[in-house]
């Protein structure tokens, strides 16, 4: 039978079947459902679908100016290529990737938007061709005079207003801090950055006429389905979207990439499928990118360090026609006291690829900034740093006075501290020394806004007591699969073993999709509610209550009877549909999770080169569902934010626009030499505004902050700020005193 139920979050939750945990699953670090399927390399990606058919090959033509029109694309030479089968052309083209959400890709109509764009597909009957006759295909352009720097912000425009307001305004910030008895104004700049997932932006299309079918690396399918019958102009009823593995994301995925709509083209075109393969060069130059920030800091205080007024404002990129703006403020707007404050955000139009959601979009950024702001302002007054952040801690949310739903900054603070041995920090900088490395310690906070979103799965459960997870979610690599079965288990008294886990495809009961950090919380409180039902169902089938009925190792427990499940359902399969929404308690408190990052490094006085020694990371992110999954996504955040403050940095050539380091042979990202080992505390906490499963999101909290842990380290030993991310060792030698070098 089919039940739909859904739970909207409009009241804290209180004690539920997971502070039970009768089965003992939630919270432990159980293995990865598809983990055996992963390492043995039998997980079918995007790409490899369909390798038993009759298919043909894409491969994008790039545009090889910046900005103007395509006046004409002669395609004669590529045709007469053995094995070339098709060569599409026209306004369908997309542009780069999807803006999240958005109802389609950018099309190119006609135009050259960033060098590099897609203007054409070539299929042929392999890869090989393909790639060869694409180089072939002749593109005549009447170009114009492009914008490519952030700094002569040539056009200035408001921001859309999403994922938050771009200007939050509380009090009157300007008055208050021409008052201030201390004041506090430094800049900071960030480069441009890319996702660069493991799995390139690949896709497989199949079309039989009637129904689209395209197998690619997405992570938002309800919105991908649009974007793609859209991009090909179906009704989205006609097509279907599967996603069941994904190699990373990180945001570059949240919109569908220009792969899934070319092989969808290719397939109806010549009427056989479709695969494209987007090239590692390709990901760089026509998906999405995080977009470069030019922030302002300031803070005004009392003599005596306690802040009064609070100003954040930030200038970013995007390329025309996209609103989306690199929310640097986003934590800014709650995580400090100050009365009077102001968080502001310009987007600057530039001609370069379009930017979009990073992983921590704005909290990536922008505490890079504002953590390295508030340990400068703190030496100002001698006061310790960890004490600094205590001092200034607020009550409430200091923009609009709601409630924190939960909030236990403090206490990773703290607990970082003693466990890191912060008492024993270098005086002063240049006061610890190791032959020729300074060493020295830095720490910053941690934030990321907690989002519920809607979010649909049905659990089936059949005649012998298995039971079977179907939702439209994504995997991205977090550990989804894992997740949903531990809790489905845990609910229904179940074995692991017992749960079956079907994802990413669109016919499957809509999903939330993998973002945002709100994947978990959000298909997982679906799976919940749809276990509640299942629960009423057995129940009901053994006059049981279902409050006290309880489950375990596949029996139902009441009374002094104990009835396996095979048994209650006689025969038959049962199906429930749960979902949840969000609801009142979003409102009516602030939520996000918090943490804290403590760093040592050494700094070289001879060659200026930064070593990290120890990271470590204190996380609150209400009732965590997997340690194992979760602490393996704070290890991925640690190890991007050493790449944030030593080493990542987008280079965008200023005189075309084009994105010079493109592949990961020139973008450089930590390596294992450059990761120390790491270590990751996750508090006890629940938070009962956040979702039946009071937990919050944690796969973006372990990136924000810690490249500012890592810069105020290396100014802790030696002195040297940098305000402009990366921290390369020749700034960091540009700012070393004579006498250290003597000395070494």
């Amino acid at each position: 039978m089919t039940d739909m139920n859904k739970h909207v979050m409009d009241e804290a939750i209180g004690e539920t079947r997971l502070d039970r945990n009768t089965q003992g699953l939630i919270g432990k670090g159980a293995p990865r459902y598809e983990g055996k399927l992963k390492v043995t390399g039998t997980a079918p990606y995007a790409y490899e679908r369909l390798a038993e058919q009759d298919v043909a090959y894409g491969f994008i033509v790039p545009a090889k100016i910046a900005r103007g029109t395509i006046t004409s694309i002669d395609t004669s030479r590529a045709e007469a290529v053995p094995g070339v089968l098709k060569i599409i052309t026209g306004d369908r083209i997309t542009r780069a990737a999807s803006q999240p959400g958005a109802p389609a890709a950018q099309t190119i109509d006609g135009q050259v938007f960033h060098y590099n764009q897609p203007v054409a597909l070539v299929i042929a009957d392999s890869f090989e061709t393909a790639r060869n006759a694409a180089g072939l295909v002749a593109v005549t352009y009447d170009e114009t005079a492009g914008r490519f720097d952030i700094a002569a912000r040539d056009t200035v425009r408001e921001p859309g207003s999403s994922p938050m307001e771009p200007n939050n305004k509380r009090g009157d910030f300007e008055h208050a801090f021409a008052q201030a008895e201390v004041t506090f104004d430094e800049t900071y700049t960030t480069p441009s950055y890319h996702a660069a997932a493991m799995e390139p932006h690949a896709s497989t299309a199949s079309w039989d006429g009637a129904t689209l079918e395209v197998w690619t690396s997405c992570q938002l399918l309800e919105s991908g389905i649009g974007q793609i019958a859209a991009g090909v102009g179906l009704d989205e009823d006609k097509v279907r979207v599967h996603s069941p593995y994904i190699g990373g994301g990180f945001g570059s995925k949240l919109g569908t990439s220009p792969d899934a709509v070319l092989a969808a083209l290719g397939t109806m075109a010549i009427g056989k499928p479709v695969k494209v393969a987007m090239t590692r060069q390709n990901v760089f130059q026509a998906t999405s990118r995080r977009g470069e920030t030019v922030q302002r800091v300031r803070f005004g205080a009392t003599k005596e360090g306690k802040i009064t007024c609070f100003a954040h404002e930030t200038d970013t990129t995007n390329s025309p026609g996209n609103g989306f703006f690199e929310p640097s403020g986003i934590s800014s707007v709650f995580l400090y006291a100050g009365k009077d404050r102001m968080i502001t955000h310009s987007l600057v139009e530039t001609d370069v690829l379009m930017t979009s959601a990073v992983r921590a979009p704005g909290e990536a950024t922008g505490m890079l900034a504002t953590e390295s702001a508030l340990d400068e302002f703190a030496e100002r007054f001698g006061i310790d740093p960890v004490e600094f952040r205590r001092m200034n801690e607020p009550e409430v949310n200091p923009m609009d006075d709601t409630p924190f739903s939960s909030r236990r900054l403090i206490e990773c603070i703290d607990e970082g501290a003693r466990r890191f041995g912060w008492s024993d920090r270098p005086t002063k900088p240049g006061s610890r020394r190791e032959g020729e490395w300074l060493i020295g310690y830095g720490m910053s906070s941690a934030s990321r806004l907690n989002q519920l979103q809607q979010s649909s799965a049905e659990i089936e459960m059949a005649p012998d007591g298995r039971a079977t997870i179907r939702t439209a979610m994504t995997d991205i690599g977090t550990g989804t699969y894992t997740i949903l079965q531990q809790i489905c288990a845990e609910m229904l008294g179940l074995p692991l073993d017992r749960v079956d886990v079907v994802l990413g495809d669109t016919d499957l009961p809509a999903s939330s999709g993998s973002g945002g950090s709100w994947g978990a919380n959000s298909a997982g409180s679906s799976v919940y509610v749809a276990s509640l039902a299942l629960i009423r169902e057995l129940a009901d089938r053994i006059d049981a209550d279902a409050e006290t009925l309880t489950l375990k190792d596949g029996h139902a427990i009441f009374g002094n009877r104990q009835i396996p499940f095979s048994e209650i359902l006689k025969g038959e399969t049962i199906s429930v549909t749960g979902t949840i929404e969000p609801g009142e308690t979003a409102d009516k408190t602030h939520q996000a999770s918090y943490g804290a990052h403590f760093c040592e490094v050494g700094v070289n006085v001879v060659t200026g080169e930064t070593r990290i020694r120890r990271l470590l990371t204190v996380g609150a992110a209400g009732r965590i569902l997997n340690e194992k999954t979760a602490t393996s996504q704070c290890y991925g955040g640690q190890i991007w934010g050493i790449g944030y403050a030593l080493e990542e940095d987008l280079v965008i050539d200023k005189r075309n626009g084009l994105i010079v380091n493109h592949d990961l042979a020139e973008y450089h990202v930590p390596v294992h030499a450059d990761v120390p080992a790491l270590e990751v505390v996750l508090l006890e906490d629940r938070d009962p505004h956040a979702s039946p499963l009071a937990g919050k999101g944690i796969g973006e909290l372990a990136i924000a902050g810690v490249g500012a842990s890592i810069t105020n380290a290396i100014y802790n030993a030696c002195g040297v700020r940098v305000r402009d991310y990366p921290a390369t060792l020749d700034k960091v030698l540009a700012g070393l005193p004579d006498d250290y070098l003597t000395a070494a």
